[in-house]
């Protein structure tokens, strides 16, 4: 029962956050990722809490598609309580995306690879 009562957390964070990102459509429209697509194939490596889980193949696939300065944007205090930003760039680190020091993401700035 408790881990029903958590999955439907999850998912229904993560229907927030697709909401919340995607309702900045000035933003959104100049970027060229998908981020309902995103979400669903790489929430498992990067939602806050947990271990840090390396990228499926499938993740990796929507990541390198991704404008990361433009995505870097759209993320908000309430898509940080969801999200680990360490952990994206973690994922993107992974993927093969060079992720510049000092990018900002919301309120997180990117260290040193």
């Amino acid at each position: 029962m408790a881990i029903a009562n958590i999955r439907c957390l999850v998912l229904a964070m993560l229907m927030a956050t697709i909401i919340l990102i995607s309702g900045n459509h000035q933003v959104s429209a100049q970027c060229q990722a998908s981020i309902p697509s995103l979400a669903s194939q790489c929430l498992s490596s990067v939602k806050r809490f947990g271990p840090k889980i390396p990228p499926s193949a499938e993740c990796c696939a929507v990541v390198k598609g991704v404008d990361i300065p433009c995505v870097c944007k759209l993320v908000t205090r309430i898509v940080e309580f969801i999200i680990s930003m360490e952990k994206v760039v973690y994922v993107g680190r992974s993927c093969g995306l060079t992720i510049q020091p000092r990018t900002i993401c919301g309120s997180y700035t990117v260290p040193p690879s």
